[in-house]
């Protein structure tokens, strides 16, 4: 799929992930409520399967396939949460997977997608070493590549988590959900605009890796240079399919330090007692810094993209 997911393809994917991909809660939390001033919804994709919203883009794609491609397997290559989603994804539909992950990925990660059935493939720590290797995996065994954000199916199933939230609260004014790669924020951008077109889209970003940002302000598609950042889930560039999306529909992407998405993640553990990765916990940041985006009063939907964090490397 070249073009954007329509509604359609968002519903289809809602229905073909069913049973599969968890239901998340929406949490809700009175000290955060009067903390920010706001009726906070957070959407708790930390509590999905493989600890983030990427099981349900994986899993779209991967139950999109025929039969005769899904029986050859599937491949990527990342060291995230997409890594452990498409692993698997695989696993439950009995298929094969080729994950490539880079040298210097966390071991806890790799042992994940291992314990899921797939097979790990090194490459250095390169974003060409990796492409080549996953090149070479798909000409060895003829695996279907899944990109990790930049594909429709990817995008489609990511925009369930949005469609589930506006089904349990269908008078929110405003989402904000992390940006990365883009594709958590462009399918909740098109759900948004499906479902509830009143409702304000805003994405958030670190400072140490604001390429989106930039892209919206200067109208055109800048590339991720150099990021640095805790927030290791929005390390990448924008995605080609993913930046339309998000300069016709964001009204705005806030950013925000380190610092503050350190304090967010305390909050959460301590007030809301769930546990979200950095990437997870910087649109609970934006509102607390709020920018004077965001009024006093105002219905926000957080979504809190995952929560896989190793306990044995908190950032405070």
């Amino acid at each position: 799929m070249a073009e954007a997911p329509t509604i359609e393809d968002i519903r289809k994917a809602h229905e073909r992930i069913a049973g599969v991909v968890h239901p998340t809660p929406v949490l809700t939390c009175a000290a955060i409520d009067r903390i920010t001033n706001c009726r906070v919804f957070m959407k708790a994709e930390n509590l999905q399967g493989v600890g983030a919203f990427k099981f349900r883009g994986a899993s779209n794609a991967v139950r999109s396939l025929s039969e005769g491609l899904a029986s050859k397997g599937v491949c990527t290559h990342s060291s995230g949460n997409h890594a452990q989603a498409l692993a698997r994804a695989a696993l439950e539909r009995g298929v094969p997977a080729w994950i490539v992950m880079p040298t210097s990925a966390p071991r806890v990660k790799r042992m994940a997608v291992e314990g899921y059935g797939a097979t790990v493939v090194d490459c250095e720590p390169t974003l060409q070493a990796r492409e080549d290797t996953a090149a070479q995996v798909m000409e060895d065994t003829g695996a279907t590549f899944i990109h990790p954000y930049d594909d429709a199916r990817i995008v489609a199933g990511a925009a369930t988590a949005a469609v589930e939230l506006l089904e349990a609260v269908p008078d929110l004014d405003v989402i904000m959900a992390p940006v990365g790669g883009g594709g958590l924020m462009s399918g909740t951008c098109l759900a948004a605009a499906a479902l509830a077109p009143a409702v304000r889209c805003i994405g958030v970003e670190p400072d140490g890796a604001d390429d989106a940002a930039r892209s919206l302000e200067a109208g055109e598609w800048i590339a991720q240079e150099s990021p640095d950042t805790i927030c290791d889930g929005l390390l990448t560039s924008l995605g080609k399919l993913n930046w339309p999306i998000l300069r016709d529909h964001l009204e705005t992407i806030l950013t925000v330090s380190d610092d503050s998405v350190i304090e967010a993640m305390r909050l959460l553990m301590t007030r809301a007692k769930t546990v979200v990765e950095p990437s997870g916990a910087t649109p609970l940041a934006a509102l607390l810094a709020r920018s004077g985006t965001i009024e006093p009063g105002t219905r926000v939907g957080l979504i809190l993209s995952g929560g896989n964090v190793d306990p044995d490397s908190l950032p405070w």
